[in-house]
């Protein structure tokens, strides 16, 4: 039986993941592979902290050369994470006529382009089912189930411990900073918890997303992004009361040749799939034009989950090179010279629904006021919600509005007339509500 050989690079959580996969399941990859695969060496600094799985010695360096140069490597699985020397590593083994196979989504979004035309220009294959909603399969369906199809719209969950915060907050009444304690005591959430919460990690994603979607170059400062950390108790609170349930969404929508790339804290229907996708795991809810919705869901990360679509990539691509083809797939799903830069609608040309949250002074006509100056700027209300003053509110009191699908830029303009108004007492609170754009 044919042995391909390939070498790991960052032999932490997801790398030994990989390696205990590959043992365990050596014999089930063997029959469908028809060849076996072997890891020749693994890489890391750390060499000292114990693992959750033995491996011989004799496999273990710390130097990353000793696998980019062994000419019986056809493989690297590069697991370091971060941009350098992660970079340094991919682009080295690519010169080497090597194989790749990823999980690092923020250099891919940051990098991709340099990536991608390296691979080509190589002739080599590059893997990164990893790289975006851990176990689901989320690339071979965006780069092959769907290819005949034209993406009209992404309505996704890609971040898990965003997705843990607010089912959290949502089921038990708890506020966003002791959620986040509890997630960072049971490891949900890093200790610096801002590319979670402020929706980087999301960004990052999406970028590779889109590129797959559209077949286009992404810049990521382009794409909109809002994280969670506005939202309160006191909203998902009001949310439920109008049918709703927040959620951190990714959302990409074709629309007149141009995309809707944006993050930000929405409102759901609590009746579409998407609301009841708890705890730590993703889903992405997405529409062909042919295909009409399909739906993915699963473990967004975690070792094993994750090292699943490690291995699922090096089994591809060891499939290529028993048949001696390479590049069968497109990276981006379509063909390299092909790919242009993509155009993204302007934040302030979007349209959704909104909610708002104004906390206005218990008086007569406060309502008319703020109701009127949405009226001025073409923002039609759907539903209001007044509560009644309390022994704490200090005169002022929540008033809660829906609007119909209204303009962004419209709404900005409205809101900073509203808060300047006598009877607001604190800057309103914005919510972006989706709903029939999800059916």
């Amino acid at each position: 039986m044919k042995t391909i050989y390939a070498g790991l690079i960052g032999f932490g959580n997801i790398g030994s993941g990989a390696v205990k996969l590959l043992m365990e399941n050596g014999g089930i990859i063997e029959q469908r592979l028809g060849a076996r695969i072997v890891i020749k060496r693994i890489a890391d600094l750390d060499l000292k902290t114990p693992r959750p799985v033995a491996v011989d010695k004799k496999l273990l360096t710390r130097d990353a050369k000793a696998i980019l140069n062994d000419p019986e490597i056809s493989i690297v699985i590069e697991l370091v994470g971060g941009y350098e020397p992660a970079k340094g590593f991919i682009l080295e083994a690519i010169r080497q006529g090597k194989h790749v196979v990823t999980a690092n989504k923020a250099l891919l979004a940051t990098y991709g382009n340099e990536i991608f035309k390296a691979a080509e220009r190589h002739g080599v294959n590059i893997g990164f089912e990893a790289s975006v909603g851990g176990t689901i399969p989320v690339i071979k369906t965006l780069r092959e189930s769907l290819a005949a199809n034209r993406i009209r719209s992404i309505f996704s969950i890609l971040n898990g411990t965003t997705n843990y915060i607010l089912t959290k907050m949502t089921d038990e009444g708890k506020n966003f900073k002791t959620v986040l304690r509890e997630a960072q005591a049971l490891g949900f959430a890093e200790a610096d918890p801002t590319f979670d919460v402020e929706g980087i990690d999301t960004a990052h994603k999406l970028g590779i997303v889109l590129a797959l979607s559209y077949g286009k170059k992404v810049k990521l400062e382009d794409i909109y992004r809002e994280g969670i950390t506005g939202v309160s108790q006191q909203d998902i609170e009001f949310a439920k009361e109008l049918g709703y349930k927040i959620k951190l969404l990714a959302i990409a929508i074709e629309r007149g040749g141009a995309i809707e790339a944006r993050i930000h804290p929405t409102m759901i229907p609590f009746d579409h799939l998407l609301a009841s996708v708890n705890g730590n795991y993703n889903a992405l809810h997405i529409r062909g034009d042919a295909s009409g919705p399909v739906f993915l869901y699963g473990q967004g990360s975690g070792m094993m989950p994750t090292a699943s679509a490690v291995i699922s990539d090096l089994v591809d691509i060891s499939r290529d090179m028993l048949k001696k083809i390479s590049r069968r797939v497109p990276p981006r799903s379509i063909q390299e010279q092909a790919v242009e830069n993509i155009q993204l609608t302007p934040m302030e040309d979007i349209s959704t629904g909104y909610y708002f949250r104004f906390s206005a002074v218990d008086r007569p006509g406060v309502l008319s006021k703020v109701s009127g100056i949405l009226g001025q700027h073409n923002i039609s209300i759907a539903a209001v919600i007044q509560k009644g003053r309390t022994a704490d509110s200090a005169g002022a009191v929540p008033v809660v509005m829906t609007t119909h699908r209204s303009k962004e830029r419209d709404v900005r303009a409205a809101l900073r007339d509203i808060d300047r108004l006598d009877v607001v007492r604190r800057k309103t609170v914005r919510i972006r509500v989706e709903d029939e754009s999800l059916q």
